[in-house]
């Protein structure tokens, strides 16, 4: 079993996703918002987080930029799911540390199975700390 955290500012999104999640036999953690989630991602350590991009005040770029920098969460698997479908904005979550991107409107049992695979894959080497 595995704990995920879910980071998103529309209660529906995590409550779909904590079922699913629960489906699977997943433990789910929900935060309401960018400046929740950071916090409850330092304080839980999940083993795998899903983070909705466009929130208001601490936004889903804000939330990678800030775990990605906390070498404590800097290896966990990150799925960032977005509204926007331009490849420019997939390209810049994935540079700023999302391990995945996919789209709203989703499938919540679709995003527990890309969870459970990024689960199962080994923790790739961090190369966000050497400068």
């Amino acid at each position: 079993m595995a704990r995920v955290l879910v980071i998103d500012d529309e209660d529906v999104i995590g409550a779909v996703l904590r079922y699913a999640f629960l489906e699977q036999g997943h433990e789910t953690l929900v935060a309401d918002g960018g400046r929740q989630g950071i916090e409850r991602a330092r304080a839980e350590h999940p083993d795998a987080i899903v983070l909705d991009l466009m929130m208001p005040e601490v936004t889903g770029h804000d939330v990678l930029a800030a775990l990605r920098d906390d070498s404590a969460e800097d290896d966990v698997p990150i799925l960032v799911l977005t509204a926007v479908t331009q490849s420019r904005e997939r390209d810049l979550c994935l540079a700023e540390g999302g391990d995945m991107v996919m789209t709203k409107p989703f499938a919540p049992r679709e995003v527990a199975s890309v969870v459970d695979g990024m689960l199962a894959l080994p923790p790739a080497p961090s190369f966000r700390h050497s400068a």
